[in-house]
């Protein structure tokens, strides 16, 4: 990007505080071009969203000003936003089920508004940039892909000039996410300017003109993607040498742990959400589990871990020298007490196995209480030794364990959440986005943590979002389709074509 490129949005001096103490971002002074695909790159908690945020008009800087095309601008709401022609996808949609594609976009729009008018300005929209979309679709009836469209249309159609896209890549095929950068990049040719929150670092390769990196909430530098590498790039983000490589190594001893025959689940509507799954994870092995989101795997995981009403199946649990258990129909307590863990997090991470306001410690002792040989007295130092260990290995930010839970941020939660799993030493571990959200830097210090328990003989079960990730560390990769098995791979010979092909194909030939 030269020097003299027309800027398009200016930051200068940007401060916001929440509290009066936290410092999400100070004195941040950052450039977006005309015409421009930026990255904005930075760890858990870094302001990265704060400051988007701020010119998206959600929130309102504490001190410093926002120029658009060299003005200065007062940003209030995100109707100034748009006003103002600036848009924001966010990575959870905001779409209304029931309505049609062109009724959500042009919803909340002020004035007459004529529908027919509506969708040709919508195909025109579509044509110009790339987009696939019918008009007149259901939400309802739409892939994730297809909503994600919808998102980047209603802002597109309302005039931004300016797009913001909050982890755009999440929930999308490797076949998706090509589409989308072929639509951006015909974007970025139109002289939009785009600004795209990511941990991908792939991604930011080979999507981006340049990489903004913020660091504890202030600007630390840029630096032009093309002349960039990964690692630099994460060097930068963290403020230090970070090794970034997950090394698998070959299963030993591997035995079945956990068989799965035909396995049948329905939601309670009737409709299948498991239909005639087959497979088995073995002892000291990684099986990583691949599907477009909301295509079974959560009701996979909470099936195995007995928290889920199976219709038909039979799940067997195997130990060295004890006869096989058959979890079907088992207490989720009897479970776990077997050694079947099952970290799952979702979005909202206070929401699985976490109690907001009890402190880490307290957190840790949810775990083990009932473990205790005496029911009148707890013991309360093991949970503390344990919060410990895991705020010292996993970088936990926290003023101590006597933190309550809901004082922490997003990623520091998660941190907590999967740490107490695999602390517990599991024979299996289900881990489904275990790094969702987080830094590069702490990801891999899960991945880590996940190979420690494979090379311990634990049977990992592991559902991730990001293919590049799966396809270094998972031996065997199950994929998922609508519910149903299309495939099991080798880990190390498939590619992510070969997952973005399975992942939209129902009921493939199901070679172990």
């Amino acid at each position: 990007m030269s020097d003299t490129a027309e800027t398009a949005v200016s930051f200068r001096g940007v401060t916001k505080t929440f509290g009066g103490k936290v410092i999400a971002n100070k004195d941040v002074n950052l450039d977006v071009h005309k015409g421009e695909i930026l990255s904005l790159l930075g760890e858990n908690g870094s302001g990265k969203t704060t400051l988007m945020n701020m010119l998206a008009g959600i929130y309102f800087p504490d001190e410093g000003q926002i120029y658009i095309q060299g003005k200065e601008v007062v940003i209030k709401s995100p109707k100034d936003a748009f006003d103002l022609g600036i848009g924001m996808v966010h990575q959870h949609f905001k779409l209304i089920d029931v309505f049609t594609a062109t009724e959500n976009i042009v919803l909340g729009l002020e004035g007459k508004l004529n529908i027919k008018d509506a969708k040709q300005r919508i195909l025109e929209i579509c044509d110009k940039y790339g987009f696939e979309i019918d008009p007149d679709k259901k939400i309802y009836d739409m892939s994730v892909s297809e909503k994600q469209t919808i998102e980047i249309i209603k802002v597109l159609y309302r005039g931004a000039q300016i797009l913001i896209l909050d982890e755009p890549t999440a929930v999308l095929t490797p076949q998706e996410t090509e589409k989308l950068f072929m639509v951006m990049r015909n974007m970025k040719a139109d002289g939009k300017s785009i600004i795209i929150i990511t941990h991908k670092l792939h991604e930011v390769k080979a999507i981006s003109d340049r990489v903004a990196i913020l660091r504890k909430g202030e600007f630390i530098g840029d630096m032009i993607t093309a002349d960039s590498t990964e690692q630099q790039m994460t060097d930068m983000m963290v403020g230090r040498a970070v090794k970034l490589n997950i090394e698998r190594k070959e299963p030993k001893n591997a035995k079945p742990r956990i068989t799965v025959d035909n396995l049948n689940v329905r939601d309670m509507e009737g409709i299948y959400k498991l239909k005639n799954v087959s497979f088995t994870a073995n002892s000291g092995e990684v099986l990583g589990i691949a599907g477009i989101s909301g295509c079974g795997q959560k009701e996979l995981l909470e099936a195995i871990a007995g928290l889920q009403k199976i219709e038909s199946g039979s799940i067997l649990y195997s130990q060295d020298d004890k006869p096989d258990k058959q979890l079907v129909g088992m207490d989720p307590r009897a479970i776990k007490e077997l050694g079947v863990a099952l970290s799952f997090v979702p979005e909202d991470r206070l929401g699985m196995g976490l109690v907001a306001n009890m402190d880490l410690s307290d957190n840790m002792m949810l775990r083990s209480f009932r473990d205790g040989k005496s029911r009148f007295f707890t013991d309360r130092k093991s949970p503390r030794g344990l919060a410990k260990n895991i705020v010292e290995e996993l970088e936990v930010v926290t003023p101590s364990i006597e933190t309550p839970v809901r004082r922490l941020s997003g990623g520091n939660v998660q941190k907590v959440l999967v740490g107490r799993e695999i602390a517990s030493s599991p024979s299996v571990l289900m881990t489904a986005y275990a790094v969702r959200g987080l830094d590069i830097n702490s990801s891999y210090t899960i991945y880590d943590l996940i190979n420690k328990q494979k090379e311990n003989g634990t049977a990992v079960i592991f559902v991730g979002e990001d293919l590049d990730v799966l396809l270094e560390l998972s031996d065997r990769i199950l994929v998922l389709c609508g519910g149903e098995v299309s495939g099991i791979v080798d880990g190390k010979t498939t590619d992510k074509n070969e997952l973005g092909l399975l992942m939209t194909k129902k009921g493939g030939d199901n070679n172990e």
